[in-house]
């Protein structure tokens, strides 16, 4: 696919909400990043970092707290996808000739030459899109009456739904996930007596 191409754009089936769309990213979440290549390194390293500290705290929380199992899940999911992410991140670009806006731009697996970007320099790959609701708002809407509007716009992968869904469900379910242990119980009781 070349970038921005969709599958299931023109296709008359119940699930034309969902769409295949090919971009690359080439920073954080939702296209932010820091500017050349030291910000790409310093994103990078960060990542790497950040990835280090997930499974030494993991490992530190299994042997010594008796985590939940909800909670060991939640931060397997968050740590799967940045690894899914720093993988994209390192060997994509190594890999994969140039994308373009055009179908005589598609990228070439192995071109000779190499890849487009050094180790640490590539982009990130994104591919799914639910433009669950897309419209034109009604003439008579304040401000933006008439303009083309979509409901849930970003492309992402399966890397950051993993770390999404990994962090809301800790959200959502941190009562389960992070139960009051008796010890927590009695520093509990201990302040209010105070």
């Amino acid at each position: 696919m070349y970038l921005g191409e969709s599958s299931f754009l023109n296709w008359d089936w119940s699930f034309s909400w969902f769409q295949i769309t090919f971009t690359e990213n080439p920073g954080m979440a939702f296209g932010w990043k820091l500017e050349g290549m030291a910000g790409k390194y310093i994103l990078s390293i960060f990542r790497i970092i950040a990835i280090i500290g997930l499974f030494i705290f993991m490992g530190y929380t299994i042997k010594k707290k008796n985590p939940t199992s909800g909670f060991i899940i939640c931060l397997s999911l968050i740590t799967a996808g940045a690894i899914g992410n720093i993988l994209d991140s390192m060997f994509y670009g190594l890999f994969f000739g140039p994308s373009g806006y055009s179908a005589n731009q598609v990228a070439e697996f192995m071109p000779e030459g190499g890849g487009y970007a050094p180790f640490l320099q590539g982009k990130v790959v994104d591919m799914l899109y639910f433009p669950i609701i897309d419209t034109t708002l009604p003439e008579w809407v304040p401000f933006k009456g008439g303009e083309h509007f979509v409901f849930f716009n970003p492309i992402f992968n399966i890397a950051d739904a993993a770390v999404t869904v990994g962090v809301f469900a800790m959200l959502l379910f941190q009562k389960r996930i992070f139960p009051k242990t008796p010890e927590d119980e009695n520093l509990q009781a201990k302040e209010k007596a105070i």
